[in-house]
């Protein structure tokens, strides 16, 4: 079973991940922590991101798909996996789809979390106030301030991979403001039941529908129309090859 749960911050993509995890026996997987596993481990690209950081610079997105590609053939892995915080963007996700064929895979369903922007700040300022009232520290992104930019990037950047993988028809789209076990037995119900290795012949097909789903996402769709020839052109067209007679009538044409 693989898998990407698409919703806003404070949406509770990290509980059901945690449970669907549980569940399938599959990994969640963390781009930021296999950008820290991949530099630990000094691999090539764990080298390349360690440059690029060093520099202060973000990590090209086919560095990002090169990671993950490493982190799914791990054994761990072979099961299935969530992916955390990546596809982030449109551009990305047909770079995740591309390298996936390669190794013959696809995503076996994309769960959108529906949720009411208003409802996740009224949910976070209360959040903070219990965590006040416990006594427990409070992070850094703990505030409505951080969560309304938060929502701001997400609408402008990641929004638009709800319309990509609805092209594909892997999209399952869940109340996300429902209580946690009723998201987490709608999700179960949007899950496709057929086996994901019967469906690994249709890798490469997926990757070109999902090149075409990339194009009409990004509003680039649209088929090109090409110009009327001239009639310099069509005249061009009909006349005959230099070096050869004309017929006329069935006949050779005189010579002059």
């Amino acid at each position: 079973m693989r898998l990407i749960l698409l919703g806003p911050p404070g949406a509770g993509k990290g509980t059901q991940a945690q449970r669907l995890v549980a569940k399938y026996g599959i990994v969640q997987l963390s781009t930021g922590d296999m950008l820290r596993a991949s530099i630990g481990a000094g691999t090539p690209t764990g080298r390349q991101v360690a440059d690029i950081m060093a520099r202060g610079a973000l990590v090209p997105d086919d560095v990002v798909v090169g990671i993950v590609a490493e982190r799914i053939e791990q054994p761990d892995a072979r099961k299935g996996f969530i992916l955390d915080g990546f596809p982030r963007t449109v551009a990305q996700a047909v770079a995740l789809d591309r390298m996936l064929a390669k190794h013959g895979l696809s995503l076996d369903a994309v769960i959108e979390l529906r949720v009411d922007e208003a409802a996740l700040l009224r949910r976070i300022e209360s959040r903070i106030a219990e965590m006040k009232a416990r006594g427990e520290p409070l992070r850094d992104d703990d505030n409505p301030e951080t969560l309304h930019r938060r929502l701001t990037a997400f609408r402008e950047q990641t929004a638009p991979l709800i319309a990509y993988y609805r092209l594909q028809g892997i999209l399952r789209s869940v109340d996300g403001m429902a209580s946690i076990p009723e998201v987490t037995a709608a999700i179960d119900k949007a899950l496709p039941s057929e086996p994901p290795a019967s469906r690994r012949d249709t890798a490469p097909k997926r990757a070109g529908m999902a090149a075409s789903a990339g194009r009409q996402a990004a509003g680039v769709g649209k088929k090109s129309v090409k110009p009327a020839p001239t009639r310099r052109k069509m005249a061009s067209r009909r006349k005959a090859p230099s070096g050869k007679r004309r017929r006329q009538g069935g006949r050779p044409a005189p010579l002059a």
